[in-house]
């Protein structure tokens, strides 16, 4: 949804969003009090004026991103795997336990440790209906000066999470500037990790690029020529 309201909610790097772009939510407090995402747009213009936004609440975490999620207990009282998908479509098992054998991601990363990092939030111009399958966007757009490509800026990564009262919360994003000569339109976001874990025996699986969030928007978002636009990913736990 695209926004015109004068109605505020709060600010994301100084720039306004109205309050009619919030979604109705349940009001029960066991829904509220949870995991929640929102996805924020800002574009601008060649000059840096912003002239438009967009925001909602995402509800789409891959397969992949389930598979981490889920506890250990339930890999070691079932004994079954999660198949990790990555980016070129190349699978890797994922089965983490508790013994010196079983699969993990280790934190922090250092010299000595297999590494692993958020890559960054991707575009496209594709979409699908089930996001929970996706291993990649339907049709990612590529960094560069190109026709139909975007110059992707580097991603703001958050060093620790920001406390408000019982609130805990931190935002990644990201800036994509048109350079391509012609209009780009944006229909499809995701977040891609780059994931090593550390597997049987200390032999390190290379997972490669994993796409572990998705979503499409409900209505393109069109760059002209010299514009610009930033994405923004709120997780907020306890919101």
């Amino acid at each position: 949804m695209m926004l015109g309201s004068s109605k505020i909610m709060y600010d994301i790097d100084n720039i306004y969003i109205p309050k009619d772009t919030i979604q109705k939510e349940n009001k029960d407090p066991d829904y509220t009090k949870s995991l929640k995402v929102i996805l924020t747009i800002v574009v601008r213009d060649k000059d840096g004026r912003v002239i438009n936004r967009f925001k909602k609440r995402s509800h789409s975490p891959t397969s992949n991103f389930i598979g981490f999620m889920i506890p250990y207990t339930w890999y070691n009282s079932t004994g079954e795997g999660w198949s990790i998908v990555n980016t070129s479509n190349g699978s890797n098992g994922w089965k983490p336990n508790t013994n010196n054998y079983g699969f993990g991601i280790v934190y922090p990363n250092s010299g000595t440790n297999y590494s692993s990092y958020l890559v960054g939030i991707v575009v496209g111009s594709g979409a699908s209906s089930n996001p929970y399958s996706m291993y990649n966007l339907a049709a990612p757009i590529s960094n560069g000066s190109g026709a139909g490509q975007l110059m992707y800026g580097t991603p703001s990564i958050p060093t620790s999470f920001t406390i408000n009262g019982s609130e805990a919360y931190f935002i990644i994003s990201q800036s994509y500037t048109n350079n391509s000569g012609g209009t780009v339109n944006i229909t499809e976001v995701g977040l891609v990790v780059y994931l090593q874990a550390d597997g049987y025996y200390g032999t390190p699986i290379v997972y490669g690029n994993v796409l572990v969030w998705y979503d499409t928007l409900s209505s393109a978002v069109s760059l002209t020529n010299g514009s610009s636009i930033t994405v923004y990913y709120t997780f907020a736990v306890n919101p």
